[in-house]
């Protein structure tokens, strides 16, 4: 009988399911957390084994992750998500040595050893301005997708400040910025730049060394890699998958453990 390892990262905004055999990735799923997130846990892992067609007797171990780790029912054990994201990153880049994992509620940046264990890791989850929530606000003021904000940015052709500290303050900032005749994409790379410097201040706090890899739903932003690279002045560097690190470390914690 196959074996199989899973890991689910309930986050507070979008939960991520892995599974893997004892060579590879074979399934990965994305979606909203939604209101009830041990429903949602549930929901994921049954759609799982409905898409492979795995039948429970073939899991070894179900390893969770994340916001509401504690509250995925059928978990073997809990890990927390500064250990799964580093673990997963380390799978795609086993050269990463500096981590920046921006989400919908928190931004973190993670400094691991050619294993992917994790040396140091610093973290803001007080402050919306440096996270993904910036970016849902900017979305909604300019009656936009946060999907095209990124492709938007691109066509900006001059530098404005965004210099509020709070995202609410910011918010009126930016409506301020439209009344003044401003540009969208250029507000659009204002914020990118924003969040890039306030995740510079979180790194500046660190011992990091290149290569830096990027994850988190926001590294999906091909505007907020610029910004951070260009902060940075540094190559960022992107999983192909980027929501997935932080389940994909867990599946490997649990297959680690058999």
């Amino acid at each position: 009988m196959k074996k199989y390892f899973i890991g689910i990262d309930l986050g507070s905004r979008m939960s991520k399911i892995v599974i893997l055999d004892l060579n590879k990735i074979i399934y990965s799923n994305v979606c909203d957390t939604g209101v009830n997130p041990k429903i949602t846990s549930q929901n994921l892992f049954e759609k799982a084994l409905k898409d492979t067609g795995i039948e429970k007797p073939e899991i070894e171990k179900i390893f969770s992750t994340g916001y509401g780790r504690n509250i995925v029912p059928f978990a073997d054990k809990r890990i927390t998500e500064i250990s799964c994201h580093a673990k997963g990153v380390n799978y795609f880049f086993p050269e990463a040595r500096t981590i920046i994992d921006i989400g919908g509620q928190d931004s973190k940046v993670i400094l691991t050893d050619k294993k992917g264990k994790v040396i140091d890791f610093a973290m803001n989850d007080r402050c919306a301005a440096g996270t993904g929530r910036f970016l849902e606000v900017t979305a909604n003021i300019l009656e936009l997708t946060v999907d095209e904000l990124g492709k938007i940015s691109s066509r900006s052709k001059q530098d404005i400040d965004i210099n509020s500290t709070c995202v609410v303050f910011a918010e009126s900032e930016i409506i301020g910025l439209i009344s003044q005749g401003e540009k969208p994409e250029d507000i659009i790379k204002a914020v990118h730049f924003s969040i890039a410097k306030r995740t510079k201040n979180l790194i500046a706090q660190m011992h990091w060394q290149k290569p830096v890899v990027f994850t988190g739903g926001v590294a999906k932003n091909k505007g907020m890699k610029k910004a951070i690279s260009d902060i940075l002045r540094t190559e960022i560097r992107i999983p192909e998958d980027s929501f997935i690190t932080g389940a994909l470390g867990a599946a490997l914690f649990a297959k680690e453990e058999n």
